[in-house]
């Protein structure tokens, strides 16, 4: 089954020498696939470090797309997908950032609640 992959920073990373800190909007996708459990079919997780450059990103979706979270689709997007929802292209891959993105996307995909 191809699975969507969606990349969260680490927590408890240090920044200019102080932390430890978390990202926000990563913690809160953490949330919403504790939330749902049955996204776990539909979406990988994998983990980069706060310092940049984001190898697995820049890999997939290039450097000028590092910001976390986000979402990189395994399957082109559907065409039924709401107007506004902002689905990328770069490299080759779609993907959708930041949390409400997502977590609009994961409802339309996956008939989970939607952001409200």
């Amino acid at each position: 089954m191809n699975t969507d992959t969606l990349y969260l920073i680490r927590s408890d990373f240090h920044h200019d020498a102080k932390g430890p800190y978390y990202c926000p909007g990563c913690v809160e996708m953490l949330g919403l696939l504790t939330a749902y459990p049955s996204l776990e079919k539909h979406v990988q997780v994998q983990y980069v470090d706060f310092q940049r450059p984001r190898p697995a990103l820049v890999d997939s979706i290039g450097d000028e797309n590092q910001g976390c979270p986000v979402l990189i689709l395994a399957t082109p997007p559907s065409a039924d997908l709401p107007p506004h929802l902002n689905v990328q292209h770069a490299q080759g891959h779609a993907f959708v950032e930041g949390t409400r993105d997502i977590g609009l996307y994961l409802a339309h995909t996956h008939g989970i609640g939607m952001p409200f």
